[in-house]
C-alpha cells in the first residue's frame, strides 16, 4: 500500500513522459511532502555489463551545491599524515585502533573512509564489512591518496561516488528536497557530465537507457536523456 501523500504526487507524474531535467526537479520538489528533508535521488540505468571489469564504472564527483548532509570522515593515516587528517577536519583518524574499534563495537558512525596508499594493508582486513556498505577506500574515487587534505575537504564539501550496483544500476543523491531549482539542477549536470566521461571505450549501444529523478519517499519522475547521451 502506497500512503497518500505518495498516490497524491504520482497523480501529478505522467509515468510514460520523459520530463526536462528542471520539470522534472520541479516536479520532484512538489511531491516531497514528508515531515523529514528528503533527499533527491538520481536513479541511472544503464546498457553496461558490470560482470566485465572494461565495462565496471566507478568515480567520483563534487557537488557544486553539496549534498545537504553533514558529511563524517574516517581517516587512517599515521604521522604526519594523520596530523593533516585532523587539521583538515577529519572527524576521526587512527591506524590499527580503528580496525579493532570497527570489528569488536560493530561502529559505523561516519559517512566516508580515506586512507593513505601505506595504510592499505591494514584497511584491507576491514574489506568484508566495508564492502557491502560501499566504505572500501578506492583510489578511482580519491578516497586512497597522499593529498589527505584535498581528500578530506572534498568529501565534506560533498563529493560522491558513483558506481554500478548488480543491476548494473547507478543510485547517486543529487541533494535535498529543501535546496533551490537551480541548485538541485546544478548538481544534476555535474553529475551527469562526470558519469558521461565514464562511458566505457568498449560498450556498444545505449549507455544511458533511463534516467529517473525520484525523493526518499516520492514516485520516480523520467528525464530526457538527449542531451546527456553521448556519440
Amino acid at each position: 500500500m502506497r500512503g497518500k501523500n505518495y498516490v497524491d504526487s504520482a497523480k501529478e507524474i505522467d509515468r510514460d513522459k520523459k520530463y526536462d531535467i528542471e520539470e522534472a526537479v520541479s516536479l520532484v520538489k512538489k511531491s516531497a511532502k514528508a515531515k523529514f528533508d528528503e533527499t533527491v535521488e538520481l536513479h541511472i540505468r544503464t546498457g553496461c555489463d558490470g560482470r566485465h571489469a572494461e565495462q565496471q564504472i566507478r568515480g567520483a564527483v563534487v557537488l557544486p551545491n553539496g549534498t545537504g548532509k553533514d558529511v563524517k570522515v574516517l581517516v587512517f593515516a599515521k604521522g604526519p599524515k594523520a596530523d593533516e587528517a585532523e587539521a583538515a577536519g577529519a572527524d576521526y583518524v587512527g591506524a590499527e585502533d580503528l580496525v579493532t574499534k570497527i570489528t569488536s563495537e560493530n561502529w559505523f558512525d561516519y559517512d566516508v573512509v580515506i586512507a593513505t596508499p601505506d595504510m592499505m594493508g591494514v584497511v584491507g582486513k576491514l574489506g568484508r564489512v566495508f564492502g557491502p556498505k560501499g566504505l572500501m577506500p578506492n583510489p578511482k574515487a580519491g578516497t586512497v591518496t597522499m593529498d589527505i587534505t584535498k581528500a578530506v575537504e572534498e568529501a565534506k564539501a560533498g563529493k560522491i561516488e558513483y558506481r554500478l550496483d548488480k543491476a548494473n544500476i547507478i543510485h547517486v543523491p543529487v541533494g535535498k528536497a529543501s535546496f533551490s531549482e537551480e541548485a538541485l539542477v546544478q548538481n544534476y549536470n555535474a553529475l551527469l557530465e562526470a558519469i558521461n566521461k565514464a562511458k566505457p571505450a568498449s560498450l556498444k549501444g545505449t549507455y544511458l537507457k533511463t534516467i529517473t529523478l525520484t525523493s526518499t519517499m516520492g514516485p520516480g519522475v523520467k528525464v530526457k536523456g538527449e542531451k546527456v547521451e553521448t556519440e
